[in-house]
């Protein structure tokens, strides 16, 4: 099974072996990126799904990502009254992790599902417009099978924002990953 994808630069076609899944992921953790504390009144959950969401705008590969994400931590705090970033992991262009919202609070969502027991993912970019390339794609894979190890979730949770409600998230063009079923078999490569 081969798939186009687009990179950083340019286009290659690449097929479901041409990951390093082996290889962990840069993760940098909120203390790193200089998080403010989580605001009072977050709920506790347990771990059920695993849902990939995007950023919904677009994202410059060579935007810095240690400075959007505390401007963006301010904007979800004081301009929507959320106690931190909805999401709980943020993935750049480079493939880099980020740990958001402490896993222990349920998102947030300016649509109508739940995401209580959701572990949010969110890629950095537009994917109705914007390519995936293969270090965001690689990424998602290996963080959504650590999850899945860390927290006993099946595949079969393994879903996407529009999967629950509707909306355009997570873009055509990550969501295609998803549908195809490429982003599930390579999740279960890896699941213990």
């Amino acid at each position: 099974m081969s798939f186009q994808f687009v990179g950083c630069s340019s286009s290659t076609q690449l097929s479901s072996t041409d990951f390093d899944t082996k290889t962990p992921y840069q993760y940098v953790t909120r203390e790193q990126w200089g998080a403010k504390e989580v605001q009072p009144g977050g709920k506790n959950h347990s771990i059920t799904h695993v849902t990939l969401h995007h950023g919904g705008e677009f994202f410059a590969e060579d935007k810095d990502v240690l400075n959007y994400l505390p401007s963006f931590q301010k904007w979800c705090m004081q301009d929507k009254h959320w106690i931190d970033i909805p999401y709980h992991f943020i993935i750049d262009a480079k493939g880099i992790v980020y740990e958001a919202r402490p896993i222990e609070f349920a998102g947030d969502t300016n649509t109508s599902y739940d995401p209580a027991g959701h572990a949010l993912i969110c890629v950095l970019g537009n994917f109705e417009e914007q390519p995936v390339n293969r270090f965001q794609l690689q990424s998602t894979i290996v963080l959504m099978a650590n999850l899945c190890n860390q927290y006993g979730v099946k595949t079969d949770s393994i879903k996407s924002h529009k999967d629950y409600t509707e909306t355009l998230c997570p873009g055509k063009n990550l969501y295609n990953y998803l549908q195809s079923g490429l982003i599930l078999s390579e999740v279960n490569k890896l699941i213990k």
